[in-house]
C-alpha cells in the first residue's frame, strides 16, 4: 500500500504539473511520513511484525540441542550449552538451550511438590499445649578438677 501511494502521489505530480508539496498538504500527509515511505520503496513492511532474526535458531540447531540433551539426559542447560560449544555442534546460549528444552517439555517443573508457605500455623487447641523459647546467648560454666 505505501508503495502504492508513493507511484500515485508521483504520477498525479508530474501528470498535473503541481509540486509534491502542495499534494501532500491536500491529502495531510506529512512531507516527513512521505520521504520515509520513499527512503523504503520497495522493502517489506518491517515494523510491527514478528520478524525473523540472525540470533534466531534453525530447527536444525533446535533439533540438535534436542538430540544432544538426549545423549547426555543429567547434565543441565548451562553446562549443556558449553558442551554443545566443545563438541562443536552448535553454538547457542544458555538461555536459548533453556528455551529450547522448556518448550520440548524437557526442562522445568516436573514433579514439583506445592510449598506449604503461606497455609500458617496450627494453633494449639489449650493453654500449655505448645511451648516455644528462643535462645539467644547461654553461658556454660564448667568447673574443671
Amino acid at each position: 500500500m505505501r508503495d502504492a501511494v508513493v507511484d500515485c502521489l508521483r504520477r498525479w505530480s508530474a501528470r498535473a504539473e503541481l509540486p509534491l508539496k502542495q499534494l501532500l498538504l491536500w491529502l495531510g500527509i506529512p512531507s516527513s511520513k512521505y520521504y520515509d515511505w520513499c527512503r523504503r520503496y520497495g522493502q517489506g513492511n518491517g515494523h510491527n511484525a514478528c520478524l525473523p532474526r540472525w540470533f534466531w535458531l534453525l530447527p536444525a540447531e533446535r533439533q540438535a540441542i534436542l538430540d544432544f540433551q538426549g545423549e547426555h539426559p543429567d547434565a543441565g542447560y548451562r553446562r549443556l550449552c558449553f558442551m554443545m560449544l566443545d563438541a562443536d555442534v552448535v553454538a547457542a546460549s544458555p538461555s536459548s538451550v533453556y528455551r529450547v528444552l522448556k518448550n520440548a517439555g524437557r526442562i522445568g517443573q516436573q514433579g514439583h511438590t506445592p510449598s506449604s508457605k503461606g497455609q500458617g500455623f496450627d494453633q494449639p487447641g489449650c493453654p500449655h499445649e505448645h511451648w516455644h523459647i528462643d535462645v539467644s546467648y547461654l553461658n556454660i560454666w564448667r568447673l574443671r578438677n
